[in-house]
């Protein structure tokens, strides 16, 4: 293990701060295991590795392949959740293309032709009618658009209902809520309101850069192979608790499709999704879920996102990505998740060490 220094150029440096500043205008969006306030130190290890292309195996929020796209890289999220690929479609992919204002107008405008499944199915669950009623009438209008403006219409709809159900989740009705409000501003505007700023925020970073990103949905074990740099960030199994982002996120997943093909539990309280397996999720098949995937992207740089309240541990994570790789570097950087749903004499489980395992030949 082991982790190197690099001489500083000052004519690279100047151009580095412009890369990390547009990096970290991307809009945050609340989702469990966040690594936007990592981005700094992230950067300032990927910079050090020659590469063009790169895939985020598990690219969630979209903020490190945003990252990636802003040190002039060739970018492939991906993600098994449909609202993570409409972020990478939607704004990661995307070649320039932005909702304008009449866009805005065509998106809102009253549809009599809308479904009114979120109002029917989570009315006194999520959200008041107004919202809902909003998120319905929404949908009906995607039709309209191309497929890039639907996905970044979805984002922005995603973004805006993260921001307004407290704590971020969606595991509490509303009417076992209370506790949670934390006088934040979002819960005090309409998913509308909410909506119109999170659509001028994805505007404000779409570029176009003339390179062929693309936005994939699907396992990671399924992802296409042949990236210069392979960035890992699995739902690995924590410590306490659960790593499942179906419980969490299951309204802007299903959101996300309008529930097309979602198995919804009805016996739930608020109308989870059906939980997808996945072996980064269990003790018994975790390790080789990491082999495996070591093992597919063998012929990649590889970077691997880990925790300390992880399991397994960091050497058998060494130990695994060795049979591998020749070489591997281990940075570590002492990191406090804001995540919102712990309490005051809870806190302190959310402070981590956080690693970046580095495999190179």
């Amino acid at each position: 293990m082991e982790g190197t220094e690099m001489p500083v150029v000052i004519k690279e440096y100047i151009a580095e701060e412009r890369v990390l500043d547009r990096a970290l205008a991307y809009p945050k969006i609340r989702l469990m295991g966040s690594k936007y306030r990592l981005l700094p130190w992230i950067y300032d290890i990927m910079s050090r590795l020659r590469f063009s292309t790169a895939l985020d195996a598990f690219s969630g929020s979209g903020v490190v392949s945003y990252l990636l796209k802003s040190m002039g890289k060739t970018v492939t999220t991906n993600d098994y959740l449909s609202f993570a690929f409409n972020v990478g479609n939607g704004v990661i992919a995307n070649q320039g293309q932005l909702l304008s204002r009449p866009d805005v107008m065509l998106l809102t405008e009253p549809n009599a032709k809308r479904e009114m499944f979120c109002e029917k199915t989570f009315g006194g669950i999520f959200f008041s009618p107004e919202d809902l009623r909003f998120l319905d009438n929404t949908w009906a209008n995607l039709s309209q658009f191309s497929a890039t403006k639907r996905s970044l219409a979805i984002a922005a709809m995603v973004r805006a209902s993260l921001k307004k159900q407290p704590r971020g989740v969606f595991t509490v009705a509303n009417d076992r809520s209370a506790n949670y409000d934390d006088g934040r501003r979002d819960l005090k505007l309409t998913l509308k309101e909410l909506f119109l700023e999170s659509v001028d925020a994805f505007n404000a970073v779409i570029y176009e850069d003339q390179r062929p990103h693309r936005a994939l949905v699907g396992d990671a074990f399924d992802a296409p192979q042949g990236a210069e740099l392979v960035y890992l960030d699995p739902p690995y199994v924590p410590r306490r608790d659960d790593n499942c982002y179906i419980k969490r996120y299951h309204f802007v997943e299903g959101l996300s499709t309008y529930w097309r093909g979602a198995e919804i539990i009805e016996s739930s309280r608020v109308k989870k999704l059906r939980k997808r397996f996945t072996p980064f999720s269990y003790r018994k098949t975790a390790l080789a879920a990491f082999d495996g995937m070591f093992a597919r992207y063998r012929d990649s740089i590889l970077v691997l996102s880990y925790s300390s309240n992880g399991y397994p541990d960091l050497n058998i994570l060494v130990d695994l990505m060795a049979r591998y790789k020749h070489r591997v570097s281990v940075y570590e950087h002492k990191h406090r998740y804001h995540f919102g749903t712990h309490s005051a004499v809870q806190d302190e489980r959310v402070v981590v060490q956080e690693y970046l395992l580095v495999g190179t030949d």
